[in-house]
């Protein structure tokens, strides 16, 4: 079996890696995460998706109050308008499960998202504003640094 890099196994262990030990800030998620046949832990994954978007919210933490684990987490995201929602993850995505920090209602009944971007672009116009202007501050550094870009049509 393949397995990527991990920060729980390096790869002197006899194992093919992509990316090596010290480069392990550079890879994504996917390329850290130890492959367990189809089984991603969802804490891991969880405090990915805060260190994505935290830039783009007022306060966002994987929660230490509710059970996480293989096969769920929980995320309290506080968007930039002030609305705290608690997050669950799963491998169906994410979806709100509460209003308010470390508050799970059980009766929420509310849709998956396949992305965080996605959920957060429908819960907050602060968190749209937020991603659009970093994506044009970033399009304006490779401007600056003379790097072309290329932006294509979604079709």
């Amino acid at each position: 079996m393949s397995r990527k890099c991990s920060d729980e196994l390096p790869p002197e262990e006899g194992m093919e890696v992509d990316c090596q030990p010290e480069d392990l800030s550079k890879c994504s998620y996917e390329e850290r995460c130890v492959e367990l046949g189809e089984v991603k832990d969802m804490r891991l994954e969880a405090e990915a998706v805060v260190h994505d978007v935290l830039f783009a919210v007022s306060d966002m933490q994987v929660s230490h109050s509710l059970s996480s684990g293989l096969d769920v987490a929980y995320i309290n995201v506080e968007t930039r308008e002030g609305t705290r929602y608690c997050l669950e993850l799963t491998e169906a995505g994410l979806r709100v499960v509460g209003h308010g920090f470390d508050q799970v209602d059980e009766g929420l009944s509310s849709q998956y998202h396949e992305t965080v971007y996605s959920l957060l672009d429908s819960l907050s116009p602060g968190y749209r504003e937020a991603f659009g202007n970093a994506l044009l501050q970033r399009l304006e550094r490779l401007k600056q640094n003379g790097q072309s870009f290329l932006i294509r049509p979604p079709f």
